[in-house]
């Protein structure tokens, strides 16, 4: 029976030993799978997703892989396999903050996209990313993005202002708040944001969008409190930071100039003559139908302050 016994124990191990090795060459290769993945990842997307899927299907509980996996979707803006890919993350690891805050993401995208009921189904993970790590200031952002879409105006500026106080560097988190002030008409809360913001945010190129975005609604603010000075002050300094990507605030600024008093002539002319150049004739089909109004309004200003 002892014999029996070893026997039996002997050839469990075997078994043990061979399942291993297996599973061990699995493992290798999926590993190798997803590095080649990583090589083809720029220029070939699609080979690149196809490579990591195989290589999760290998070795489903490698969460690095399906890390991988799920950037590749987002590249391709694919938000639901995205979002899939990053469910099956947070089971194999369930501490990983950045997975649950890239899922939440991937749901907001979803949301926006035509499916505003993701909104509320993305709440769940970013809640969870928080709880993982309650210093992840993107999360908040995130999260405030899907209160506000939800209707919870509240939640939405607590989370807004959560991120902004996590990360008071990162330039987008200033405008949605703003703006979310602003359309309640807490005018001040909306000022205050944008000045700290404008203040703190490098001028850097990577920051240009942002801190236009901040000096457009810092304009809208005074605007909205009959501060015409400040308002075009704020307008100067959004023309300083993204004159060349944004082709609307010569118009804005220049029909500004033309409508003070006295106008400013001579800078009203030279705005709206750019904006009216670039974006107004025949050769521009493109912008003249996005700014069709402003193009008329342009020409009108032109004309009068031509006499």
């Amino acid at each position: 029976m002892k014999t029996l016994g070893i026997l039996k124990s002997g050839i469990f191990v075997t078994a043990l030993a061979v399942a291993s090795v297996g599973c061990s060459r699995d493992h290798i290769e999926a590993i190798n799978l997803a590095n080649s993945g990583d090589r083809s990842l720029k220029t070939n997307v699609e080979g690149a997703i196809h490579k990591y899927e195989e290589a999760t299907r290998l070795d489903p509980s490698n969460h690095r892989i399906l890390w991988k996996l799920a950037r590749a979707y987002q590249k391709k803006e694919d938000w639901s396999n995205m979002s899939s890919t990053l469910a099956r993350a947070v089971q194999a690891a369930p501490d990983n903050a950045d997975y649950y805050y890239r899922r939440g993401f991937a749901l907001s995208k979803i949301a926006a996209d035509g499916n505003p009921d993701a909104y509320e189904e993305a709440k769940e993970p970013l809640k969870k990313c928080i709880e993982k790590d309650p210093n992840h200031a993107e999360c908040y952002h995130e999260l405030g993005e899907a209160f506000m879409w939800t209707g919870d105006d509240q939640l939405a500026i607590e989370n807004f202002t959560k991120a902004i106080e996590h990360e008071p560097s990162v330039a987008y988190f200033y405008p949605r708040l703003a703006e979310l002030y602003i359309a309640l008409q807490f005018y001040e809360q909306a000022g205050q944001v944008l000045k700290e913001g404008t203040n703190l945010v490098a001028r850097i190129e990577d920051n240009a969008n942002s801190l236009y975005g901040m000096y457009t609604l810092l304009s809208n603010v005074h605007q909205a409190k009959n501060e015409e000075a400040a308002r075009v002050t704020a307008l100067e300094k959004a023309q300083e930071v993204g004159g060349k990507t944004h082709p609307e605030i010569a118009y804005n600024l220049g029909s500004t100039y033309a409508k003070m008093t006295p106008p400013k002539k001579e800078k009203a002319l030279r705005l709206l003559k750019s904006f009216d150049k670039r974006n107004c004739g025949a050769k521009q089909k493109k912008n003249a139908e996005k700014y069709r109004d402003q193009c008329v309004t342009a020409k009108a200003l032109l004309q009068k302050l031509s006499q």
